[in-house]
């Protein structure tokens, strides 16, 4: 019997990539219903989903960022009976057995919190550059072709229904990055591992480039993951962000000059600084994780 599996997609502006991603989609040997979350895209984004009547498209009408709209799409599935959710991002694209294959290992072990596939770049030949250094990090084979990682990220993830009804839907503290991090530590805090499976394999395209103003947002970020960690406890948790506020700067040394890394010092601190000043708000959020 086939499990009912629910593809979501928060779009962005996303007309370069979308239908070849959604063919793709639909070109599954695995039937998937598909739920499109558009963050205010004003391209051609909505124009391409509406050429799909098999897409249940949720048109919101401002920038949610990723896990936000995520929630909207994993809640719907939930309600409408979902076995499993299959995260995937705009600019990848599938194989007709790609959702077969993760679909396959998740139901060998029920223990699987989130399943990903391998991730290819764009020529479909060599895998993603980020990718090649989560799978590196591999601490066990599991089984054949089922490695478990400390972390991958949520390009393409397949939870299983049970798994997200214990661990929860993304943390709305993050806005657009880290919140696959603060997932992942939330599942494996409940228990569940996160694995790769060789059997499986999408393609995403996209070229990882270097920009100031981001590299200091997902810095933020990553501080507040470490703080929000709930596998550490809260003092732990706090000297972890605290060391980032460092070790992050020091870091882009290697690639910014000395008073970006300066400059991006006292952007983290201040950061670092206002989560303190949130330490009952912090409490409760990771309480709730529990």
């Amino acid at each position: 019997m086939k499990k009912r599996v629910f593809l979501i997609l928060v779009t962005y502006n996303g007309e370069k990539w979308l239908k070849k991603c959604l063919d793709s989609v639909f070109n599954s040997t695995y039937p998937v219903s598909v739920i499109a979350i558009d963050n205010n895209s004003n391209d051609a984004t909505l124009s391409i989903l509406n050429q799909y009547n098999e897409i249940d498209i949720i048109d919101s009408k401002s920038n949610l960022g990723f896990g936000k709209a995520n929630n909207i799409g994993i809640e719907k599935a939930l309600n409408e009976n979902a076995d499993y959710l299959f995260l995937l991002n705009q600019d990848t694209w599938i194989f007709p057995d790609t959702i077969k294959s993760l679909v396959d290992a998740a139901e060998k072990n029920e223990n699987y919190g989130i399943i990903s596939p391998l991730h290819y770049s764009g020529d479909e030949k060599t895998l993603d550059s980020s990718f090649k250094t989560y799978w590196e990090r591999k601490t066990s084979t599991l089984e054949e072709n089922i490695d478990e990682v400390p972390f991958v990220n949520a390009a393409a993830w397949l939870l299983p229904a049970h798994v997200v009804k214990k661990v929860g839907y993304f943390e709305p503290m993050f806005d657009h990055y880290g919140e696959d991090r603060n997932y992942v530590e939330r599942v494996k805090y409940h228990d569940f591992k996160i694995v790769i499976t060789n059997n499986a394999r999408i393609c995403h395209d996209r070229i990882p480039k270097r920009v100031f103003k981001k590299d200091v947002i997902q810095s933020k970020y990553t501080i507040q993951a470490e703080i929000l960690n709930i596998n550490h406890n809260l003092i732990y948790s706090y000297w972890k962000g605290f060391i980032s506020v460092f070790g992050l700067p020091k870091f882009f040394l290697k690639i910014y000059p000395v008073k970006k890394s300066i400059l991006m010092f006292f952007k983290l601190m201040g950061f670092y600084i206002k989560l303190n000043l949130k330490l009952f708000k912090i409490i409760k959020i990771r309480n709730s994780y529990k």
